[in-house]
């Protein structure tokens, strides 16, 4: 037996294990996982008794759907390689499966657990979309049927709009970095919408629309975003992030833009509200101009002054009326004056015995005489000049 130095060895091994072990499926469970800044990915695969160390390079890491954690089950492919210099052996893994679960699957709930932890999905944060938007941005492949049928319903609903359209890949390896940069440069521009979406197919062809760096933009635009992602069934990480999720591309149009026969359905409705108010208005104001005119005519000066005029005509007849009455009480009290003055007259007394008695030219009564008073009695014919000798009482 020839002696064999360690290289040697080694070399045999490695010649060995690589032709005889070029394509391996190996189950297990990942364990002292290292992200490598290579891009390089090394860890370990055991299982209950035993452990192999493995490998994956940067360029077939790139292409992990999913992100590796520590005691996951996984499936391996790969074939065994040898490093000589230690006399070690790992497996060279080309491709990573998720053990009972498909790894678009897997990757799918790890980005939405992440951006959920993250506040991607949070209600506080969707920004609220126009009413009647003036430009939009349709983020599509400019060759798909997604965008005919969007440009179909927006020209049926409403034509006054501006439509830009950018062109983007939205399937394959650089579509996730093609639809990122188009939602950055359009959210900075002066559009009231940025739709984003594609037609129907399978998982992995509405990927692009799965990844994180879709997610990013989305979610950092300034401009309100719509998710248009294949058909209703189908549900992608941008339906969480965007401010709004369409079942389809033609439903975004739907839901975005109003329809012009239900505005001027709406706008004539409006018109005919904002008259019946108008005249309910003029008639209340008219009314209430009637009842201001009525105050001013009562409180008016021309009415006062009329009012004024009436009280002084009816005072003036209530004094003439007065006066009048005054004026007869007192004719009729110079008529019984005269009356009496007539009665008293001596001229007028037709009594034998009477006469008037009068002193000093004064009527007076015969119990004011004193003796040796000078009097005179005097009827209608004479007149006797005498002198009180005696008086008497006899009552």
């Amino acid at each position: 037996m020839n002696t064999l130095s360690v290289s040697a060895l080694n070399e045999q091994i490695k010649t060995l294990l690589e032709t005889s072990f070029t394509r391996v499926l190996v189950e297990g469970e990942l364990s002292r996982i290292t992200f490598h800044n290579s891009g390089h990915i090394y860890f370990t695969l055991k299982d209950s008794s035993s452990a192999i160390s493995a490998v994956m390079f940067r360029g077939n890491a790139s292409r992990l759907k999913f992100q590796l954690q520590e005691g996951m089950k996984v499936i391996l492919e790969g074939a065994v390689s040898v490093y000589t210099p230690r006399g070690s052996y790992q497996i060279n893994c080309f491709n990573i499966e998720p053990a009972g679960q498909g790894a678009l699957a897997l990757a799918y709930e790890q980005l939405k657990q992440k951006l959920q932890d993250k506040g991607y999905f949070n209600p506080e944060t969707k920004k609220q979309l126009p009413k009647f938007p003036r430009r939009i941005a349709l983020i599509t492949s400019a060759t798909g049927a997604a965008l005919q049928d969007m440009l179909r319903v927006a020209n049926h609903r409403y034509r006054d709009i501006e439509i830009d359209i950018y062109d983007v890949l939205v399937q394959g390896e650089s579509a996730a970095s093609s639809i990122a940069s188009a939602i950055d440069v359009a959210s900075v521009k002066n559009y009231d919408i940025l739709v984003v979406g594609r037609g129907g197919g399978s998982m992995e062809d509405l990927w692009a629309f799965n990844e994180e760096i879709v997610a990013d933009a989305i979610f950092a635009s300034v401009v309100p975003v719509v998710s248009a992602v294949g058909h209703e069934i189908d549900t992608v990480i941008s339906d969480f992030v965007a401010d709004l999720r369409a079942p389809t591309p033609s439903a975004a149009m739907q839901m975005i833009l109003p329809d012009e026969k239900e505005l001027y359905q709406y706008l004539d409705s409006i018109s005919n509200q904002f008259t019946q108010i108008i005249e309910q208005k003029i008639d209340k104001k008219n009314q209430e101009l009637s009842h201001l005119k009525q105050l001013y005519k009562q409180n008016s000066i021309e009415n006062k002054l009329t009012q004024k005029i009436q009280e002084i005509k009816s005072l003036k007849e209530s004094f003439y009326q007065q006066i009048s009455f005054k004026i007869s009480n007192k004719q009729n009290e110079l008529t019984s004056v005269l009356k009496n003055l007539e009665s008293n007259n001596p001229k007028y007394k037709t009594k034998r015995g009477f006469a008037q008695l009068s002193r000093n030219k004064k009527v007076i009564d015969i119990s004011e005489l004193k003796i040796d008073d000078d009097f005179e009695l005097m009827d209608d014919k004479v007149v006797i000049y005498a002198n009180v000798l005696k008086k008497e009482n006899i009552g």
